[in-house]
């Protein structure tokens, strides 16, 4: 990472929690016209992030002479962060033979976008806009390749036959430890097997070793796969001594661990679904002291909550349609009492275009429901999990399913919601949960994994954590960018887990894992 790289990062403050990853980008340009009739421009992109409203400089590609088309060879490194919107901005610049600020230089024309929508396409192609925001002819292309540490790992099991016997009044005990050998010739142990009693053939369970451990990640290192063991006391003693035992290696399978990038990059959205809390206890819309109270100019915390989890979200769905649903309310035109109703009144298609269209539904939805009660989110879980089944019988990598559920108050079906998460553990699924406005939650931490084990009523524990929850009155004096940092940090780990549970591989990637086994 460059200098100027690192100072643009801490002007920025990304470096307040741990990247994902980094991301190498590739950048190449086309159809550059011509501003000097007596020669050609001398392009040169310089890369910008934004940070509260300000575009900063983090790097910039070398200059190429007399170029239209210019694919550059400087890649730009950057941290990747799920849980942001990480505005960049690329501009072209003609630079003069004669220097090589940009002061002097002429504007030719920029693109932005997010890197979630760079990861999420792996290869995005834009317009140049230039002063005014005007396309021109020219565009700029951005590939994006994840840059990650090696973190496959290897199985291994081992046997061994006819073995001394140490024991005076038995047969040995034998275990088994295994040493790397440094680069500067010392070992370092890596891993100790059980020990298996009073047996001189004993067969070790198999065990993992990360490949960075064992061998640096270098695969092509040698590997015996069987050795004798040599005494050499008894070698000096026993004139007809051979070995005191033969070890061998009986498997050894590389299994590549797939990365949240390489299941993005393969192909796989993010199906995002947002459920609002309708019931009576958010107060009045009508009156200004209400949680769903509709400000001019001030949006309140379920819309904030919203917009703030949706944009990160967005990027990850190439259709950008939204189911929304609401919960708690009388619903026209019975008015009986819907826990699962779309927001925007039809059941048949319920997705909104957009965040924004989650916005004007929920808006356009107030005035024509009775808030009402009770608080249960059950039946909305049950209903994603319905969607997040389906896509689990497909048996690829394609859709993962977010919920995100606002609500105002401590929920009324705590055992059916229980249950409807132990459920949803199986599944692609993960639910995001948060407390609008200013009731006990303490209540709704259960839910949350992080201090235990949540189990369903019947005692069956979830499979994986899935649920997060927020109360957002911590965040209320920090930025929605805050809110949505501490809700989705957890994704990209919960996608992985449950995709590497199934053993299921990115789409398009080739299969890199490589048994091997071996007989003695």
């Amino acid at each position: 990472m460059t200098n100027i790289y690192e100072s643009a990062a801490n002007t920025l403050g990304l470096f307040n929690s741990p990247c994902l990853t980094k991301v190498e980008l590739r950048v190449a340009c086309k159809g550059i016209s011509d501003r000097d009739a007596l020669s050609k421009p001398d392009p040169c992109v310089v890369l910008k992030m934004q940070s509260h409203g300000q575009w900063f400089e983090v790097d910039r590609t070398e200059v190429i002479r007399s170029s239209t088309g210019p694919v550059f060879s400087k890649v730009f490194t950057v941290d990747y962060y799920f849980e942001e919107v990480q505005r960049l901005r690329f501009e072209l610049h003609d630079i003069s033979n004669n220097h090589n600020g940009l002061k002097e230089a002429d504007f030719l024309g920029a693109m932005e976008c997010t890197l979630g929508q760079i990861v999420s396409q792996r290869k995005l192609s834009k317009a140049l806009l230039k002063q005014g925001n005007t396309a021109g002819k020219s565009s700029i292309t951005v590939t994006a390749e994840e840059l990650s540490g090696n973190d496959d790992y290897v199985e291994l099991a081992f046997s061994a036959k006819k073995l001394d016997d140490k024991d005076f009044f038995s047969k040995s005990d034998p275990f088994l430890e295994i040493f790397r050998v440094n680069d500067d010739g010392t070992l370092s142990l890596v891993h100790r097997t059980e020990t298996i009693m009073n047996n001189l053939n004993p067969v070790w369970k198999s065990f993992k070793v990360s490949l960075n451990t064992l061998c640096s990640g270098d695969v092509e290192r040698d590997l015996r796969m069987q050795w004798e063991c040599i005494n050499p006391k008894y070698q000096v003693k026993k004139k007809n001594y051979r070995n005191s035992g033969v070890v061998m290696l009986t498997q050894c399978k590389v299994i590549k661990m797939h990365s949240f990038l390489d299941y993005i990059m393969g192909g796989c959205q993010i199906q995002f679904t947002v459920a609002i809390d309708f019931t009576a206890s958010n107060g009045d819309p009508r009156n200004s002291c209400s949680l769903h109270y509709i400000h001019p100019y001030q949006p309140n915390e379920y819309l904030k909550a919203l917009v703030a989890v949706g944009e990160i979200c967005q990027d990850y769905d190439s259709d950008k349609m939204f189911p929304a649903f609401g919960f708690g309310a009388q619903i026209p035109p019975d008015f009986k009492v819907s826990h699962d109703f779309a927001v925007n009144f039809d059941e048949d298609n319920p997705e909104c275009a957009g965040i924004q269209g989650v916005v004007e539904a929920y808006q356009n939805c107030l005035p024509k429901i009775q808030l009402y009660g009770p608080t249960n989110i059950a039946p909305i879980i049950q209903k994603v999990a319905n969607a997040a089944s389906e896509e689990m019988h497909t048996k690829e990598a394609m859709e993962y399913f977010i919920l995100l559920i606002l609500t105002d108050g401590v929920i009324t079906d705590m055992a059916d919601t229980r249950e409807a998460i132990v459920h949803a553990s199986h599944l692609p699924m993960s639910v995001i949960i948060v407390g609008v406005g200013n009731a006990d939650f303490s209540d709704m931490q259960m839910l949350d994994g992080d201090d235990g084990i949540l189990r369903s009523p019947k005692g069956e524990p979830v499979l994986r954590d899935i649920v997060q929850f927020v109360p957002f009155h911590n965040f209320k004096h920090a930025s929605p960018a805050a809110l949505a940092k501490s809700v989705l940090a957890e994704v990209p780990n919960q996608v992985v887990d449950y995709y590497n549970s199934k053993g299921l591989k990115p789409k398009g990637l080739s299969d890199f894992e490589s048994p091997r086994a071996f007989s003695p």
